[in-house]
């Protein structure tokens, strides 16, 4: 049986992709999916182990992202039709504006 180094980039990138969901959601989250391509790659050439950690940080990595610009797309839309309706700029409130007095 041979003993195969891990590559430390999937090592990273595992670490990052769980850093994503925890200390850290966006920022450590791109490094989890920008380590994990790079540790396949090594990995693809070299025959050093450690694709799954590879495979799990991209995972982890690209699931917090899409979570993160879901998660702001509807703050934005949410906090968004509010401060709309506040300020009163609705399409009832802007065309009432605009008739001559």
């Amino acid at each position: 049986m041979t003993n195969r180094a891990t590559n430390t980039m999937a090592i990273v990138s595992i670490v990052a992709g769980i850093a994503g969901w925890t200390v850290a959601p966006f920022a450590a989250s791109l490094v989890a999916i920008v380590c994990g391509h790079i540790a396949r790659k090594q990995i693809r050439a070299s025959g050093e182990d450690g694709d799954g950690l590879a495979v799990g940080g991209l995972v982890l990595g690209y699931i917090n992202v899409v979570l993160s610009c879901i998660g702001t797309a509807v703050a934005f839309l949410f906090f968004g039709a509010a401060i709309v309706a506040m300020l009163g700029l609705g399409a009832a409130g802007a065309a009432g504006s605009m008739q001559p007095h």
